[in-house]
């Protein structure tokens, strides 16, 4: 018995057993892994939907983006049908005219009316062909055949009734021209080359006729020699009256002097241009040439511009576009550095410069600290001759001077009061040369920053607008010429800012002065569509040596060539390295090449949609470069393929300079 006491099983304890740290440990790695579930679906589900927002703002923008371009394709059928509308407009008021002019002449409703305003629009029966004037786009006071055609006869109980009622609709019709003018004029055209003669510009709304793509259209103008001077005034708003077509401006017998008081022209400045002269046969492009019905030999094509070369002179020049570089605004100003390697370009607060081999943009000038208000064009923009620098001219009136290594500022020069229009380097760099709307021309030294005022004092009473537009130095650096506002052509000595000559000659504001590279010439181009080449050699040593003598040099500088051809305002002209060719640009929107010898046209170039505001032509050989209001810049490079015959061996080094870039 007593083993059956001592053989039962121990009893176990009812109390739990200890909890060992590895039961611990499990028990946190589970709580751990749950916490890190929750958390992971936390987050998925924010980055789902994160990723339907993202879906929702990709559709969005690419919603926007497709009404963005459905806005600028109706804004460009508006702008076409803007113009349609206003072309048509035009036709109609000039018919009217001719009917009020010939009610008021009291002629026969039936009866062939007289030319009246810029075209004669006969209204009995079908309008005569006109004659016509080389490759003019219509504009505002240029019409072509009426868009509608009506039978007189039907008319002719009521044409004294209309003739009140349109009157009054004529008055309400250019009113409302002036107020569309105001709110749809293109960004390109609302600044043109200078500020202060924009209103001058404001009515180039013509279309392109001049581009390839489109179908051409009748792109004659006809001229105005019959028309009443009464009537004339019917150019648009603002634009000056035409000279007559084709005329030789230089004052002399038969050719008046222009307006306000000139200096007497010696009786021989009337015969000093070239018996070879473009006004005496074959320098400029005939009257009835068509530039989209030319020949193929006399055109050369690109994918948006085209070369016309004059078939009256021997061809010696081809063409081509090499690089076209977008801007973000109107491309005030360009201009090469003194290697040709690089071209420098002036816009809206910020000036480029360009690889021109490559067409690279390789630095942005801008200046953080101008104000951010408002525009701040940049005017004029010139490279120093070693190419350190790069000034350039604002309409803050201020001239920078930048390192272009470090693209920071090195000197601010300002003392002008408007808005500064140009700049030019001497060849040796030590002075800067700048040109303000405020009368005024200085000479700036880049080592001590002082600076010499070059003042007008004698502007025109009839044109006392005497803003200096442009300014060029002497290659010799003795002179500073410097076309202005009021049709004159100034020249002072560098070495003691005395004026010493003055170049009248021009009917309108001279907007560009260029020295030939030998500085015996000067070259001149005008808002009269002309240029000028005017000979200064000896002009200091004719002057001291009048001075001298106690005599007054009456003879003075004299104008020896007139290049004719362009059909618009001559904003900007240059002249090559050698002296072979002169370029200007016009806002015809075209580019002239002439001979600098003859003054005769060998080539157009057209491509740009707008105004062509600035070129130049690179120092180092057969580079244009030209910028223009449709915010574009262009770099082409004639070349020179055939030698002149009437030039002797001392010029025929200019084929290997062109052909050898």
């Amino acid at each position: 018995m007593s083993s059956t006491i001592y053989n039962h099983r121990s009893l176990q304890p009812t109390v739990p057993p200890a909890q060992g740290p590895n039961q611990h440990s499990h028990v946190r790695l589970n709580e751990a892994v749950d916490t890190i579930r929750q958390e992971f679906d936390v987050i998925s589900s924010d980055l789902g939907i994160l990723r339907n927002q993202r879906d929702e703002y990709e559709s969005k923008v690419t919603s926007q983006i497709n009404e963005l371009n459905i806005v600028r394709q109706s804004l460009y059928e508006l702008e076409s049908q803007h113009g349609k509308i206003r072309q048509t407009y035009e036709e109609e008021l000039s018919r009217l005219r001719g009917e009020l002019h010939a009610l008021r002449q009291g002629v026969p409703t039936g009866a062939p009316h007289p030319p009246v305003g810029p075209a004669s629009v006969g209204l009995s029966g079908p309008p005569a062909p006109p004659p016509v004037v080389t490759g003019a786009p219509p504009g505002p006071g240029s019409y072509n055949e009426p868009y509608y055609s009506r039978d007189r006869e039907r008319e002719r109980e009521k044409d004294r009734e209309r003739a009140d009622r349109e009157r009054d609709r004529e008055i309400r019709d250019r009113q409302r021209e002036e107020r569309d003018r105001d709110r749809e004029r293109p960004p390109a055209e609302a600044r043109d080359s200078k500020r202060i003669k924009t209103e001058r510009m404001k009515g180039d709304t013509r279309p392109d006729h001049y581009s390839p793509s489109l179908q051409p259209p009748n792109a004659k103008l006809p001229p105005v020699p019959g028309a009443p001077p009464a009537l004339t005034t019917f150019q648009g708003p603002g634009l000056p009256p035409p000279p007559a077509a084709h005329a030789p401006y230089p004052p002399g017998p038969g050719n008046p002097p222009p307006a306000g008081p000139a200096e007497p022209a010696p009786a021989s400045s009337s015969t000093l241009v070239p018996i070879n002269n473009a006004q005496s046969g074959g320098g400029q492009f005939p009257d009835d040439l068509d530039p989209h019905n030319v020949p193929p030999e006399l055109k050369k094509e690109g994918s948006d511009w085209f070369a016309v070369f004059n078939g009256k002179v021997k061809r010696v020049l081809d063409v081509s576009l090499v690089h076209t570089l977008m801007h973000e605004s109107v491309v005030c100003c360009v201009r090469f550095s003194a290697d040709g390697k690089y071209l420098a370009t002036g816009c809206n607060r910020t000036a480029q410069i360009y690889d021109t081999k490559t067409g690279a943009k390789t630095c942005v000038l801008t200046d953080e600290s101008a104000g951010k208000a408002g525009d701040l064009y940049i005017r004029s923009v010139c490279f120093s001759p070693d190419g350190k620098y790069l000034a350039t001219g604002a309409e803050d009136k201020q001239i920078r001077i930048w390192d272009i290594a470090k693209k920071r500022i090195r000197n601010v020069f300002d003392g002008h009061q408007q808005e500064i229009y140009s700049l030019d380097f001497s060849l040796d760099g030590r002075l800067i040369v700048s040109g303000s709307g405020d009368k005024t021309a200085r000479i700036w030294d880049m080592v001590d920053g002082s600076s010499k005022v070059l003042t007008i004092n004698d502007a025109d009473p009839v044109n006392n607008d005497a803003g200096v537009t442009s300014v060029a130095i002497s290659p010799n650096g003795q002179l500073v010429a410097a076309g202005s506002l009021d049709t004159v052509v100034r020249i002072w000595d560098v070495g003691t800012g005395s004026l010493i000559e003055r170049l009248r000659g021009h009917r309108d504001s001279v907007y560009s002065v260029a020295f030939t590279p030998d500085g015996k010439g000067l070259v001149s181009g005008s808002l009269d569509k002309t240029l000028k080449y005017w000979d200064v050699s000896g002009l200091l040593a004719k002057r001291k040596e009048a001075a001298a003598n106690g005599k007054k040099d009456d003879k003075g500088s004299q104008c020896t060539m007139n290049f004719l051809g362009h059909t618009d305002y001559v904003l900007s002209v240059a002249v090559s390295h050698d002296g072979q060719w002169v370029v200007s640009g016009s806002k015809d929107r075209g580019v002239q090449f002439w001979d600098s010898h003859t003054a005769t046209t060998q080539c157009m170039l057209q491509g740009h949609k707008n105004s062509v505001i600035s070129i130049d032509l690179s120092p180092a050989g057969s580079i244009l470069a030209t910028g223009s209001g449709d915010w574009q810049a262009r770099i082409c490079r004639p070349l020179l393929f055939f030698s002149f015959p009437s030039i002797g061996a001392d010029h025929l080094h200019l084929a290997g300079s062109y052909t050898n870039i």
